[in-house]
């Protein structure tokens, strides 16, 4: 029985890497323009939520993490572009 759980654990971490692994290639095949924009949007919209949270009007709490994560994503491969680039 406690192989069946782990075995499940182990799929759900292997899919959820896969999904953020597809997240990050989408963002790679973006131009430094696109993610600039895209940055920019999500800051706002990170903006938003916080003074949603903070007055109680805050529906979907996860999506705050949701945003922060591809803020970080997107900050990530921008590195690398820049990087690359040297």
């Amino acid at each position: 029985m406690a192989e069946k759980k782990t075995s499940k654990k182990k799929l759900s971490d292997e899919i959820k890497a896969a999904k953020a692994s597809s997240k990050a290639d989408e963002f790679r095949a973006k131009s430094v323009d696109e993610l600039g924009e895209q940055l920019t949007a999500l800051k706002k919209e990170q903006f938003n939520l916080r003074f949603q949270r903070a007055n109680g009007q805050l529906e979907k709490t996860n999506r705050i993490r949701v945003v922060r994560k591809e803020i970080a994503r997107i900050e990530t491969v921008l590195t690398e572009q820049r990087r690359k680039a040297v």
